[in-house]
């Protein structure tokens, strides 16, 4: 009688979505244990066989900015040039988390994401025309959200009024209920925060980029000077 081979998980693309957006959320409320059981689940939605897969380190060093953007609209103009200013202002002591500088060949995706988000003190969201074709776009919006971090959001080429879920992304069936309830949420938080537009017809880039990395070390500073005040404020308790 012949033996058989090990066990195959076959399940729905909705299955291994909802793992994932949990085991982001998990990860910027600080909940590391619960995250990487969540990651767990992912990697086996994702049809692995149940053997331990290897897990690489996340980037090291803290983060305090987070950029979420729409990479084929923004990752080489804005993105990149908030990235390059926010290093040149701080004189390299603020550290931005984008996908194409922070991670490196081997690192676990999702894993350098949640761990960026998680640490952050700040979250940058570039909306843009395509913004909302990228699933991951709509994941780290929501684990930023989640995770109360100071959202500055940036309007390029599009309205705060226009921050809508489009259709198809209603329709999909790899989104459940909830995903699609924390997405609004996570939406509706951005939309009444004040951010700042941008034209790309008329306004210029080097000043959009200017603007935004002052607004983001001017919390930055706002955040850390807090810090002390709220450790006092304990110690007399």
């Amino acid at each position: 009688m012949a033996s058989s081979g090990p066990q195959q998980h076959s399940r729905s693309p909705a299955a291994a979505i909802t793992s994932r957006l949990n085991a982001s959320a998990e990860a910027a409320t600080g909940n590391a244990a619960a995250a990487a059981r969540w990651a767990g689940r992912f990697d086996d939605d994702e049809g692995a066989t149940m053997v331990p897969r290897p897990s690489s380190a996340a980037p090291a060093g803290r983060f305090d900015v987070f950029i979420n953007h729409r990479g084929v609209d923004t990752k080489h103009n804005v993105a990149s040039l908030l990235y390059e200013k926010l290093e040149q202002l701080s004189g390299g002591r603020v550290r931005s988390f984008l996908d194409s500088k922070s991670m490196s060949p081997g690192d676990r995706l999702h894993e350098c994401i949640n761990e960026g988000i998680r640490q952050c003190k700040v979250g940058v969201i570039i909306f843009s025309k395509r913004y909302f074709d990228s699933e991951f776009c709509l994941q780290e919006l929501t684990s930023i959200v989640e995770g109360r971090k100071v959202l500055i959001p940036i309007f390029y080429g599009i309205k705060p009024s226009e921050l809508i879920l489009p259709q198809a992304v209603l329709d999909s069936t790899n989104h459940t209920a909830r995903d699609i309830e924390r997405y609004r949420l996570a939406l509706h938080e951005a939309k009444y925060t004040v951010g700042i537009t941008y034209d790309p017809a008329t306004d210029n880039v080097v000043k959009l980029v200017k603007k935004a990395a002052k607004a983001v070390m001017r919390r930055i500073e706002e955040i850390d000077q807090s810090v002390p005040q709220r450790q006092m404020l304990f110690s007399r308790l």
